[in-house]
């Protein structure tokens, strides 16, 4: 049996078979992961060699040489008989660096590794969905820039509305992606370690170990340094785990973005419906298996069902945090394996199409144009009635005859016939003063959409393209 065919004969999540990106998925792999428990292993123990405990120098180096050497067969194998996985690692690592086998874990609890690694998981999945969502704010304001001024109907309600631009509608969706990103920002500068504190937090087994508060905080501070992580980066207190509060915040957050991401991938569908703006559609790409001429807007589907996936995450994790009791509780494990990973996993999948989106969007303004003239003369009446009565005719008669004009034009619309507002307005004298070309100009009946575009792009958009130049600078076109 082939491996494709192996794999096929068992559960895949498709975020590692399809969507999600090769750094995210790294990111949460087993290899890395443990390659960090590891690493972790290693700082502890060089710094308690420092201190002075009788930890050999062979087995630092024999550490050193097998931080990725990892055989996962044979923690299976220990696992399978201690029924827990940390100690099978311990094990496993213990067999690879046989001179350390004594003081892997010395002092330390499940959770000083654990809670220390996801700490680091957190920090790198978070930067690269900083990066992400940098690249979705530049990829919204370059097309908001790029259509600024083109007039297009807007919707209330999804009903007809006053104009705006396409640039300014898609300077919302770069709005919610900046504050998103803001968002995430935020959590990234928040991530710290759990530091070294033992089964309750109360740092008594290292206190044993070394006899010295002085020299307990000096290991924490040293495994910290050599991890690459501020020497006072570690939460102030904690129980055996660092706060699980912090997971529902970093989730919530990838809820933020996420929702940004389901707000927009629906307004691209509604206006792909419209034919005014759709999403890139590859050569040969078929876009229903029984109607040939369909093109559906599968990628903005796609990232509308991932985004409802993390939005549903978010919930779990409060979930998490409200159950931990006292010093700690078990059951934060099984769904923190699931919902963290999983939750990355995804928005990294959304925001990648999403970025595909984006910089392929097609605009069709002769739609546009055609969907806005059908509109343009309903939503200029309130302009029309106050222009009328600049001019002096009496405002209660003007708004009547707007509203019986109106209505019967409205009523040929229903029909299929072309909407003649404007020329039934053009016929009534109580509009011979009214320049109805200027009141029917859709540029102007846009307001300041042209001008509120340009100032988001200047003061959110360029900083943020600015900060994260070196991200933009270096990233492939996707087709996803």
């Amino acid at each position: 049996m082939s491996d494709a065919s192996a794999a096929a004969t068992h559960w895949q999540s498709a975020l590692s078979t399809r969507w999600a990106s090769e750094s995210m998925r790294r990111t949460w792999s087993d290899a890395h992961r443990v390659g960090l428990w590891r690493r972790i292993w290693l700082a502890v123990a060089q710094e308690q060699r420092a201190l002075g405990l009788p930890v050999p120098e062979e087995a630092l180096a024999q550490m050193q040489s097998n931080l990725d050497r990892i055989d996962f067969a044979s923690a299976a194998r220990h696992e399978a008989r201690l029924r827990h996985d940390v100690m099978a690692h311990v094990h496993a690592f213990g067999e690879a660096a046989p001179a350390a086998a004594g003081v892997i874990h010395l002092g330390m609890t499940s959770q000083d590794v654990v809670c220390n690694a996801d700490a680091m998981l957190l920090r790198e999945a978070l930067q690269q969905l900083v990066a992400g969502m940098a690249r979705l704010v530049d990829r919204a304001a370059t097309f908001a820039a790029t259509h600024r001024a083109l007039p297009c109907l807007g919707f209330t309600h999804y009903q007809p509305a006053q104009p705006v631009t396409v640039g300014k509608r898609a300077a919302l969706w770069g709005q919610d992606f900046a504050f998103a990103l803001q968002d995430l920002e935020a959590r990234l500068a928040q991530v710290r370690l759990k530091g070294l504190r033992g089964a309750t937090g109360t740092q008594f087994s290292f206190m044993a170990l070394l006899g010295d508060a002085a020299k307990v905080d000096a290991l924490e501070r040293g495994v910290c340094r050599r991890l690459g992580w501020p020497e006072e980066g570690t939460w102030p207190v904690c129980g055996q785990t660092y706060p699980r509060g912090f997971d529902a915040a970093v989730l919530g957050s990838l809820a933020v973005a996420a929702a940004a991401i389901h707000k927009c991938a629906n307004d691209l569908r509604l206006l792909a419906n419209l034919r005014e703006v759709e999403e890139p559609f590859e050569k040969e790409q078929i876009g229903s298996s029984a109607m040939p001429y369909k093109r559906n807007p599968m990628r903005c589907e796609r990232a509308t069902g991932l985004a409802r996936f993390v939005m549903g995450l978010a919930p779990v994790a409060l979930d998490t945090a409200a159950e931990q009791w006292l010093e700690r509780t078990l059951d934060d494990s099984s769904a923190r394996r699931l919902a963290l990973p999983e939750a990355f996993l995804s928005l990294d999948a959304a925001v990648e199409v999403m970025t595909d989106v984006l910089g392929g969007l097609v605009v069709h303004p002769a739609a546009i144009a055609a969907r806005l003239q059908q509109e343009l003369p309903f939503l200029a009446t309130e302009d029309l009635l106050m222009a009328a009565a600049k001019a002096g005719a009496d405002r209660q008669k003007a708004h009547e005859a707007i509203r019986t004009h109106a209505l019967a034009a409205a009523d040929r619309v229903k029909c299929g016939e072309s909407n003649d507002l404007g020329d039934r307005l053009a016929a009534d004298p109580l509009f011979k003063e009214v320049d109805l070309r200027t009141a029917f100009d859709p540029v102007r009946l846009s307001g300041r959409s042209a001008e509120q575009t340009d100032r988001w792009i200047a003061t959110v958009a360029d900083p943020i393209r600015r900060r994260h130049a070196a991200v933009l600078a270096h990233h492939p076109t996707l087709r996803v």
